[in-house]
């Protein structure tokens, strides 16, 4: 079983793990740019039957691409590593597994949101978020037998 999380833990936690988010979301965006110019170099030699093409530049484009691709491989790498679930880096979901009356359940944090204020089963994902309530005071990390 993966490592499990208090609220409270989760909460002390979100500010480190909210920093990783950020810096995997802007690598990812900005090997999704450098895709992009790729892809439109490959459309127009395409499309002219080839054009003249800077060599050294485009071999760098692909080298920052990949370069970028794997920071964001290694910052989600980083977050998982903390025991913590990238759901969509897009949206910035995260989800801190926690036991609650003997079952894991999932805290769930959306960036942009204050604090962790819901949870929801294994099996429903995000759209079954419940905010959290009293019963949360009383979450317990497991504990090796």
């Amino acid at each position: 079983m993966s490592r499990t999380f208090t609220l409270g833990e989760a909460q002390t936690l979100l500010p480190v793990v909210e920093a990783l988010l950020r810096r995997a979301q802007k690598s990812g965006t900005r090997a999704a740019e450098l895709e992009g110019e790729l892809d439109q170099q490959r459309q127009r030699i395409f499309l002219h039957g080839g054009v003249h093409v800077d060599v050294a530049l485009t071999a760098r484009r692909r080298a920052e691409r990949d370069k970028t691709l794997q920071e964001t491989k290694d910052t989600i790498a980083e977050i998982d590593a903390i025991g913590v679930q990238v759901k969509d880096l897009d949206k910035g979901l995260l989800d801190f597994p926690c036991v609650m009356d003997g079952e894991t359940i999932l805290l769930c944090w959306k960036l942009g949101e204050k604090e962790i204020g819901y949870w929801h089963s294994i099996e429903e994902g995000f759209a079954g978020r419940k905010p959290i309530d009293a019963r949360f005071g009383r979450t317990e990390r497991e504990r090796p037998n």
